[in-house]
């Protein structure tokens, strides 16, 4: 009976890292190599880094935005944002900033210089804290990237494999205990790895997080003019989409839980 549930968990495993993680792909980000990178379209990544190092940011800003018409890359995001923050467009460096953090969430210049962007906007909104579990898990999940957790979850899952064939097979009862403690720890691993995953995969498809783009924008009651103006917001501040049904309005929510409406022509979705 034991053999048999164990056979069960093993083989959807195998199903959810084979077929489920194949598609963990952010948005199929082929473009992530530099092969890929280097063969869109007749501009290649080092046409833009060369732009960038001899300080012609606004080549360099079309050259990277081109690449990304082909795919995205954490890394042409990130140098996108460079180049923006050079040319002193705090908000668009923010958005692209935001994007590559997106893609490789564990990113630690990406973090720093998405920082250092934020420093020099005007709003000031205090943040609710979070409780402290939920920050810790949402930091957690954010150590590494969607393919990097589908990764991971594929090795854990043959360690699993091969700690449960020699338990299966081995003679020996101490062998047998410490397989079996060793699958338990891996079936763990891989279950929170393809969990992490799938977090990353969510966040990648929803997008409900934008960048307001309008050197100020009016929050309004409701999706209209009229609407009674609640406060006003500048570029560069991060906000959530609560409401999207609408095309030409958004439903925001802020940091300290604060929400209204502003015309999408403002904002650009991260």
């Amino acid at each position: 009976m034991t053999k048999r549930i164990l056979y069960v968990i093993i083989s959807w495993l195998f199903f959810v890292n084979v077929y489920g993680q194949g598609s963990v792909q952010p948005d199929s980000i082929g473009s992530n190599s530099p092969l890929a990178l280097e063969q869109a379209n007749d501009v290649t990544k080092q046409d833009g880094d060369s732009a960038y190092i001899k300080n012609n940011y606004i080549s360099a800003i079309r050259i990277y935005e081109e690449l990304l018409k082909q795919g995205e890359s954490a890394e042409v995001y990130y140098n996108l944002g460079n180049s923006y923050y050079k040319t002193d467009n705090i908000a668009k460096a923010i958005l692209n900033y935001e994007r590559a953090l997106l893609l490789d969430p564990g990113n630690a210049d990406i973090q720093a210089n998405l920082e250092v962007a934020r420093s020099k906007t005007i709003d000031e909104v205090i943040t609710i804290p979070e409780v402290f579990f939920v920050a810790w898990g949402k930091a957690l999940i954010n150590i590494l990237g969607t393919d990097e957790w589908a990764k991971s979850g594929i090795v854990f899952f043959f360690l699993l494999l091969i700690s449960f064939g020699i338990f299966f097979f081995s003679k020996q009862n101490t062998v047998k205990k410490v397989t079996f403690i060793l699958g338990l720890i891996f079936l763990l691993f891989t279950l929170f790895c393809n969990i992490f995953a799938y977090q990353q995969k969510k966040s990648l498809e929803k997008r409900n997080y934008a960048i307001i783009l309008s050197p100020s924008v009016t929050v309004r009651s409701a999706p209209s003019e009229s609407g009674t103006s609640l406060f006003i917001l500048h570029e560069g501040h991060k906000v959530e989409i609560k409401d999207d049904s609408m095309n030409a309005w958004k439903e925001i929510r802020l940091e300290d839980g604060k929400v209204g409406w502003i015309p999408v022509s403002s904002m650009e979705r991260i």
